[in-house]
């Protein structure tokens, strides 16, 4: 597939996605605990696809949205933009690494039985390649590594339609009980 079909085609997932989310009711917002109530993590993530439970609203902020989750992977798409700069003049660090955050910790959320969550505990992001606002689409991969009853661990990679890579990260989470609702 040449880079371009594969811009094609991330554009059109995401505007497929997109209209999914919000046909099913998706807006950005916080879960109400009933919405999540007994769910796994990767059935919580599949709900935000489908527009049943509200999507971050950091997602809006830094125009970023899930484009798609199986057990162990999440992926996101990103598009930077002027507004994401810093005093500089290019990407600002943070976009990266909200990106990157994004993917490795939902990676992870998508390994939690019901009754159980997790929190970044460490972060650790390298960008390789500058971002531009003439960029157009990046994608960011979470992958679990490992997922224990304490701990699990990640690795993302933000990715451009010809392959390059633009940055990459580790992360380490605690992973606990939810207190119980009610």
């Amino acid at each position: 597939m040449t880079p371009q079909d594969t811009l094609t085609q991330w554009l059109e997932q995401s505007t497929a996605v997109r209209a999914r989310m919000t046909a099913g009711g998706g807006k950005p917002g916080l879960a109400r605990p009933e919405q999540v109530a007994g769910k796994t993590g990767l059935e919580i993530m599949q709900a935000m696809l489908a527009g049943g439970i509200p999507y971050p609203h950091i997602a809006e902020t830094l125009d970023f949205s899930l484009i798609e989750v199986e057990p162990g992977k999440a992926t996101f798409q990103g598009t930077p933009q002027l507004k994401h700069y810093n005093p500089l003049g290019s990407v600002h660090g943070g976009w990266y690494a909200t990106l990157l955050d994004s993917a490795v910790g939902c990676a992870v959320h998508t390994m939690m039985p019901a009754g159980r969550g997790y929190t970044t505990a460490e972060l650790s992001v390298n960008i390789v390649r500058a971002a531009s606002h003439k960029s157009g689409p990046l994608r960011a991969i979470g992958t679990v590594i490992h997922c224990g009853r304490q701990l699990a661990t990640a690795e993302g990679r933000i990715v451009g339609p010809d392959g390059k890579l633009y940055a990459h990260a580790t992360t380490t989470c605690l992973v606990f009980e939810l207190p119980k609702q009610g």
